[in-house]
C-alpha cells in the first residue's frame, strides 16, 4: 500500500512545517502508542508490535503466558548466554504435545488487534522481525493506516522509503529474509530523504546492544545504500540499548529512534 500526506497539523493543509513522530519496538505498549501521535501530523511505526518475551520483565509475553515465568527465567538465561542450541532444544521441550501455531496465532492476533486499534491517522508503519506480515491486513484495513515494505511514500514533501523484516539471525523470529531479497527491497526504493527500516545499518556502534551485551545483525545494503543516495536520515529501531543511538554516516544522520515499549516517548523530527 502506498499514500502521501502534505499540510499542517493532523493531515491538515495551512502551516508552514511538517512534524512526524517516529516509534519502533513497540512490544505490547498499547497505552503509549494511542499518545504517540499527539503534536504530529503523521506516526511513522518501524515494527516490532509484538510481545513474545520481555527480557527487562519475564512475567509479560506470550512466551510467560503459556509456560510461567520460571521457564521464561531460563529462556532468557539461555539465550542471553548466547546458548541458543539449548535454548532452542528447551523450547522444543515445552511445546511438545503443543498446537504451537494455532497458540502463537491466537496471541499475535488479541495483541494486534489493540496495537492497530492504537494507531493514530495518518500511520505509516512497516513490519519488525519479530511480526507476522500475513496477520497485518486483517487489523491495518482501516482509515489512515498504510503498511510499506520496499515502498515510498511522500510526508510533508519528503520522500520516506520503507523496509521491513530483519535477516537471519540464531533467535529465528518470524520475519527474517534472506539478504538478497532484503537487499532488493533497499534497491527498490531508490534515492529517499529519509530511509527507515526496522533494523540498522550495519556499523558495530548502531548495532551493539550493551545490556544484552551482543552485535545485533544490521544490514550492508543499506549501509551501501546510505552511502551510495545520502538521504538526510535514516531512521531504525532493533537494538534496544544501543551503544550508540546516533552517528554520521557521511552526510547522513542515523538514529536509533528508541525502546518505545520501554520508553513511551516517540523520536520527532520536524522541518
Amino acid at each position: 500500500m502506498g499514500g502521501s500526506m502534505r499540510g499542517g497539523k493532523n493531515g491538515t493543509s495551512g502551516s508552514s512545517r511538517t512534524r512526524v513522530h517516529v516509534v519502533s519496538d513497540v512490544h505490547g505498549n498499547a497505552e503509549a502508542l494511542a499518545r504517540a501521535g499527539d503534536g504530529a501530523d503523521a506516526l511513522i511505526c518501524l515494527g516490532d508490535l509484538v510481545l513474545f518475551l520481555d527480557y527487562a520483565d519475564h512475567s509479560r509475553g506470550i512466551f510467560p503466558d503459556l509456560f510461567g515465568v520460571e521457564n521464561a527465567d531460563r529462556i532468557v538465561e539461555l539465550r542471553t548466554a548466547r546458548r541458543f542450541a539449548e535454548a532452542r532444544a528447551f523450547g522444543r521441550e515445552l511445546w511438545a504435545g503443543l498446537d504451537r501455531e494455532r497458540l502463537i496465532e491466537g496471541a499475535v492476533r488479541r495483541q494486534y488487534e489493540q496495537m492497530f486499534a492504537a494507531f493514530p491517522a495518518p500511520t505509516y508503519a512497516t513490519y519488525g522481525n519479530v511480526d507476522m506480515p500475513a496477520l497485518w491486513p486483517e487489523y491495518a484495513d482501516r482509515p489512515g493506516i498504510t503498511v510499506l515494505d520496499g515502498q515510498r511514500v511522500e510526508i510533508g514533501g519528503r520522500v520516506f522509503g520503507f523496509v521491513g523484516g530483519g535477516l537471519p539471525s540464531p533467535m529465528r523470529t518470524p520475519y527474517e529474509v534472506d539478504v538478497e531479497e532484503y537487499a532488493a527491497k533497499v534497491e527498490a526504493l531508490g534515492e529517499v530523504d529519509v530511509l527507515c527500516s526496522h533494523i540498522p545499518p550495519e556499523v558495530p556502534e548502531l548495532c551493539y546492544d550493551t545490556v544484552a551485551r551482543r552485535f545485533e545483525r544490521g544490514s550492508e545494503a543499506l549501509l551501501a545504500a546510505i552511502r551510495r543516495t545520502r538521504p538526510r536520515y535514516a531512521l531504525f529501531g532493533h537494538v534496544h540499548q544501543p551503544l550508540a543511538r546516533r552517528m554520521r554516516v557521511g552526510s547522513t544522520e542515523c538514529v536509533n529512534v528508541g525502546h518505545f515499549a520501554a520508553t513511551g516517548r516517540p523520536w520527532a523530527l520536524e522541518w
